[in-house]
Formats: structure tokens, sequence, C-alpha cells
């Protein structure tokens, strides 16, 4: 049974373009090093001054995830350079179990 984890942030606008960047050319490459991972979505939506950003990711397994985030794979992941982008940094992601899919 898979598992999706998502994690939420949110980024003042002006700099919205450049994280997006960012993730593209920092975060992706890291979660798809990692065996396991089945999907990843980045996604953004902008509601006034802040955009948001929701990363979905579709994992084979709870170890598969650990391998990415940690121990504890509902703690989130941060790299350094989120500071510049990152109004806060939300302590945990939500994680899901897939029972269904087409």
């Amino acid at each position: 049974m898979s598992i999706m984890r998502l994690w939420h942030g949110k980024v003042a606008l002006e700099k919205a373009d450049a994280y997006e960047k960012f993730m593209i050319a920092k975060a992706a490459p890291d979660y798809s090093s990692v065996d396991g991972l089945q999907k990843l979505y980045f996604q953004r939506k902008n509601e006034e001054a802040i955009a948001h950003f929701l990363l979905v990711t579709i994992w084979d397994s709870l170890e598969a995830i650990k391998n990415f985030a940690g121990d504890n794979p509902e703690i989130a992941k941060y790299y350094p350079e989120d500071d510049n982008f990152l109004l806060e940094k939300e302590k945990h992601v939500s994680m899901y179990q897939v029972f269904y899919e087409k």
C-alpha cells in the first residue's frame, strides 16, 4: 500500500518564482534520488501577497520515506536555503495511506 506525504509552505509572492526554481533545481533531484518514490507533485497557488506551495509525494513504503526524511517521517525536511524564502517552517507534514488508485 502506497503512502502519500504532503508538505505545505508559504512564501512572499515576490520570492515565489525564485523559490519555484530552487525547488526544481534542489528539492526535485533530492526527492528523486531516493528509492521508493513513485510520484512527485510540486504545486503553487498565489493568494494576494503569499504563494502557497504544496508538495505531494507518493512512496512505496514508510521505510522509503524514512530514507528521505529521517527516522521521524512526519517531521518536515528543510534545506538551508529555505530560510531565504519561507515565511515560517511548519514542523509537521501529513501522511495518508493510499487505499485506492485508478
